[in-house]
């Protein structure tokens, strides 16, 4: 079992990493397999056209989570990693004034976005909640190839076939990587530490440098960091109304100005760590909801949660440094594949616990860990942020990740930073473990009702009039 630190940290483009980075993924994923051999086609045929419809949360949110602009973006041959977010509307927009694409290595296909895109809410996929479907046409639109392909959470994406052989696996753990310490749930992980006497993070490190050299993988961790503090302090910078249409202003430049003349005048606050940690996460959430590059942490909906903890951790402990960095980023992985492995971080799948609850315990357990908390002190914390996500829905209002998405996030890291001070002021043994807070949250998104994951169909997203 192995789910490596860059699978739950990836870097591309916002709103969504389930909304915006899959389905770019699917359309670069569908591009590969028309250049390939491995279908087959009629002597002499050539693909003329090509057409996608979205599915199930992905058709109900499309619009305010950009689905159909990253589906586009992706069929140009844009990658997540790669675009240039600003560049990004010009492409769109130039594909729809000439309904055709021309991606890298590829000839000339047809391709209307108004017509060969389309968002289907009536016709669920039965994979998953986030499904897509690509199709290739002859110039006499016959149907060449089709395929299905869905967004699972986190950016992950997988093909129809591949999603059955994960759930008869029962896990969607990356296959064939062999590692030292192969723990899929707190317990075998709580067992490897004691009886090899590493932490979490050293575990991590060994499993992962089976992989790549110690020097690739502290270069990737540098380059994690260096992308979430990139969005933060962009995130500062910035003001004005997000896009999208509900009209929000962007407040994390504002508070930060009015926190730093506070500092100055070295006024007392003792909600102070409280405050930086939201303008933070703020910061992170306010750019994501702008379409800018973030880091799935580990999905962009949750994406300014662990950053912001992170950020605290360096802005208030003067004994953190680049190393301790790298083990809070290892440590939060580890925690984020367990869950991954057991439940999910698709909000659409288990509605906002499977996000920012993860978030929140991936940061929780980073931050006890570089506080010198103990494996078992570790697994506390991760237990305590997640049993307080329990049941959250995700009900985003007008399918943006704007309300109540950026604030929420902020609280995520509140709660992260109290869960790792509780935890490391005890002895690691408690209540409730790790595993059943897991179990709980992947039982509590199958009772939940669909309206509450991810379609804008309950909740805020119903009970908000707009202005």
């Amino acid at each position: 079992m192995f789910l490596s630190v860059f699978d739950l940290f990836k870097i591309g483009i916002g709103p969504s990493s389930s909304h915006t980075m899959g389905p770019m993924t699917a359309a670069r994923r569908f591009l590969d397999e028309i250049a390939g051999d491995d279908w087959p086609r009629p002597a002499g045929a050539r693909v003329d056209r090509i057409a996608a419809s979205l599915h199930g949360s992905l058709a109900y949110t499309g619009i305010g989570h950009g689905s159909d602009r990253a589906v586009v973006l992706g069929l140009a041959g844009q990658t997540p990693q790669t675009v240039d977010p600003d560049q990004a509307d010009g492409i769109v927009a130039s594909i729809a004034a000439e309904k055709r694409i021309s991606p890298p290595g590829h000839p000339s296909y047809r391709f209307d976005p108004a017509t060969d895109l389309v968002l289907d809410r009536k016709t669920p996929l039965s994979g998953h909640a986030n499904g897509m479907a690509f199709s290739a046409y002859d110039a006499d639109d016959r149907l060449l190839l089709k395929r299905i392909y869905y967004s699972i959470g986190g950016g992950f994406v997988v093909s129809e076939e591949e999603l059955q052989r994960m759930k008869a696996k029962g896990s969607v753990t990356t296959e064939g990587k062999k590692v030292p310490y192969p723990f899929k749930n707190a317990v075998e992980m709580l067992s490897m530490a004691a009886k090899s006497g590493l932490s979490i993070a050293d575990m991590k490190r060994v499993n992962e440098e089976t992989q790549m050299s110690r020097e690739e993988l502290d270069a990737g961790l540098d380059g994690i960091w260096s992308a979430m503090k990139s969005c933060i302090e962009r995130g500062l910078s910035q003001d004005g109304i997000m896009p999208g249409g509900l009209k929000v202003r962007r407040r994390a430049r504002q508070l930060h100005d009015k926190l730093q003349e506070q500092w100055r005048q070295n006024r007392p606050n003792p909600l102070l760590a409280n405050d930086w940690l939201s303008i933070y996460a703020m910061a992170v959430n306010e750019e994501n909801a702008a379409g800018g590059r973030v880091v799935t942490a580990p999905t962009n909906g949750a994406a300014g949660t662990l950053p912001a903890v992170l950020r605290y951790w360096l802005h208030f402990h003067p004994e953190a440094d680049q190393p301790s960095i790298r083990d809070f980023l290892l440590t939060a992985a580890a925690i984020g594949g367990i869950i991954k492995t057991n439940a999910s971080i698709s909000g659409a799948e288990v509605g906002c616990q499977g996000e920012v609850g993860s978030a929140s315990a991936m940061a929780a357990a980073g931050l006890c860990a570089v506080m010198g908390g103990t494996p078992e002190q570790v697994e506390n914390a991760a237990e305590i942020a997640l049993e307080h996500h329990l049941g959250m829905t995700c009900d985003p209002v007008g399918g943006l990740v704007q309300v109540p998405c950026i604030e929420r996030n902020a609280l995520g890291a509140v709660k992260a930073v109290t869960a790792a001070s509780l935890a490391i002021k005890g002895d690691g043994v408690h209540f409730v473990p790790l595993d059943a807070a897991i179990e709980t949250m992947r039982q509590t998104g199958l009772d939940m009702n669909e309206k509450y994951k991810e379609t804008s169909l309950g909740g805020l997203a119903v009970n908000i009039v707009e202005c």
